[in-house]
């Protein structure tokens, strides 16, 4: 049977209910998926995402500084009274090992709220992305890639990486088991092959998105860097609707 393989290039482009049975994957390159990677792989016990800053300080307020710490961001800055930004190379072993990180950003978690529905949801980025390409070759049932965008509008760098699982994700499927027709799905691939033809080709592309330009106005541009680096880590971070927590 022909698995379904969609493409949202912001998260408003599709109604909750559409993603029901199927596996997403969030991509908010920069910098929240990152960070969430990172985060998990330097030993944090859990990512909790919540959709604003209050409720942040809410779900903060219940735990002791042992136990949490808050991350994240507002305009790709730190939150007044919050422990951590968005970098994703400040959520070293040395600072998260051990803690549950409560973690509010504005497009990332907005778009994993948006896509609660879903059987299974992965956090994918560049920095893991041929794990998450094995993660979905291996599943059942239709794949969800969803960007998160800036604010309602498309950002390249979602679209590279949502691209680039597609592109990996159809040159394992000798079988031809997914259907490969959604338009916004040909846009990324398409977009993968023109900008990622070598490594200044890419790295011109991450810098000129509209996250790159944010973050090169923001003085950002080591993390830029570290997000467009592939393959770093052989995780794959999945949230659990049931304990509202982002684990590896």
């Amino acid at each position: 049977m022909t698995r379904s393989l969609f493409v949202h290039l912001v998260p408003q482009l599709f109604d909750p209910e559409e993603v029901q049975g199927g596996v997403v994957v969030i991509l908010d390159i920069l910098r929240a998926s990152t960070t969430i990677i990172h985060a998990l792989e330097n030993g944090a016990h859990g990512v909790i995402p919540v959709a604003d800053v209050e409720q942040a300080r809410v779900v903060g307020s219940r735990l002791t500084a042992e136990q949490a710490l808050l991350g994240g961001e507002r305009e790709g800055l730190l939150i007044p009274g919050f422990d951590l930004d968005n970098n994703p190379l400040a959520y070293t072993r040395h600072v998260v090992a051990g803690k549950k990180i409560v973690f509010t950003t504005t497009n990332g978690t907005a778009a994993l709220e948006r896509a609660k529905a879903a059987r299974e949801i992965l956090i994918g980025a560049f920095v893991n992305l041929s794990a998450v390409v094995d993660k979905l070759y291996a599943s059942t049932g239709p794949v969800h890639l969803v960007c998160a965008g800036t604010r309602g509008k498309v950002t390249l760098e979602d679209a590279l990486c949502a691209g680039g699982i597609a592109w990996k994700l159809l040159e394992k499927d000798q079988q031809d088991l997914f259907d490969r027709t959604d338009d916004q799905l040909q846009l990324v691939l398409d977009a993968y092959r023109n900008r990622t033809k070598d490594s200044a080709t890419f790295r011109r592309a991450m810098r000129s998105s509209f996250g790159g330009r944010n973050c090169v106005r923001l003085g950002f541009d080591l993390q830029i860097d570290r997000a467009a680096t592939i393959d770093l880590f052989k995780s794959v971070p999945v949230f659990d609707a049931t304990t509202g927590t982002i684990t590896s």
